[in-house]
């Protein structure tokens, strides 16, 4: 009787554990959609307006389905304005330049570098808001920026100088997020996880579309088959479908194994581009990534609330649950 309570138990963290794992891989697999739709001719702009414009009906939808569910707070002309900033920071600006720095390097490096942001917040969070970091906190941040270089070193011996452009873009867009994923804090508290990532998407489609608009006004509509499906896929399978995978799994299990689950995140990117782009897979790649790794886990134990029972209390409230991007 006690081992099949046990295993009653442990089935909701099982499920939320693979849930988050499902969610993290499919996120990952956006650097490998656009890298696919740069070989059609398509850039940075057009993929950006594509994948937020086709995301946004479907983002409405989960707004709509959520304010179903229970009764939402008023949100003020204020909170109107500080999210389309948030939008803009975290959604637009955070994935434009992503985009342009997929143009350098690997999928691989995208990744890893992407999987950075919570040392980047740690370090805001240090520098700017005089928050303490333990021993442990800098260990973790010493092994992960080694394990970026490890990778990043295999770039740089392929593609040069264009590496370091890559690898700073991209850098830059998790920077860019780690300030949105501060600011947005008080955000999240008020109006709940869902209303703030529709509203900040919403801001970041209209951004995108000016963006294309000014690049070329009929690029949008000038792409090839194969570029509109790949960007459905981006914005369907590789934004919207991960992002409530995500949060359903942070729900059921808490924001620390998630974490610990979205490891699987840049170990699944390194193999999709190994299969789909041909990316070569190295034991130097291997090694920064396991450092890379290493690290993140160091700062979700260290960070991990200690729980007295095992049992997880589920809930039902989506505003617990922070956004992604």
């Amino acid at each position: 009787m006690q081992s099949v309570s046990a295993a009653h138990h442990h089935r909701p963290y099982l499920y939320g554990i693979l849930i988050a794992g499902i969610g993290s891989m499919l996120f990952s697999g956006k650097a490998v959609l656009v890298k696919l739709a740069f070989g059609y001719g398509a850039n940075a702009e057009t993929l950006l307006a594509l994948r937020m414009l086709m995301a946004l009906p479907m983002f409405w939808g989960v707004y709509w389905w959520e304010s179903r569910r229970k009764p939402m707070n008023p949100i003020t002309w204020l909170d109107r304005g500080k999210l389309f900033f948030l939008g803009f920071l975290g959604y637009f600006l955070s994935s434009y330049i992503d985009f342009l720095g997929l143009q350098y390097i690997s999928v691989g490096l995208e990744r890893i570098v992407l999987y950075l942001t919570p040392t980047i917040v740690l370090l805001i969070s240090y520098f700017a808001l005089n928050k303490n970091i333990s021993r442990m906190q800098w260990y973790a941040l010493v092994v992960g920026y080694l394990g970026v270089f490890v990778v990043f070193i295999q770039d740089a011996s392929s593609t040069g100088i264009h590496a370091w452009l890559g690898m700073l873009l991209v850098f830059g867009s998790a920077c860019s997020y780690a300030v949105y994923m501060i600011d947005s804090g008080e955000m999240v508290k008020r109006i709940g996880s869902v209303r703030l990532v529709v509203y900040a998407s919403s801001a970041s489609a209209v951004l995108s579309v000016i963006q294309s608009s000014l690049y070329n006004p009929s690029a949008v509509l000038e792409q090839s088959t194969q570029v509109y499906w790949l960007s459905l896929l981006n914005a369907s399978l590789c934004t919207v479908i991960p992002m409530l995978l995500i949060m359903i799994a942070i729900n059921r299990i808490g924001s620390p194994l998630v974490a610990q689950a979205g490891i699987l995140g840049p170990v699944s990117t390194i193999f999709l581009g190994y299969f789909i782009l041909s990316e070569p897979i190295t034991w130097m790649q291997i090694s920064g990534m396991a450092l890379v790794m290493a690290a993140m886990w160091l700062l979700v134990r260290n960070d991990a609330p200690r729980k007295k029972s095992p049992d997880f209390k589920k809930s039902d409230d989506f505003d617990e649950v922070e956004p992604l991007n």
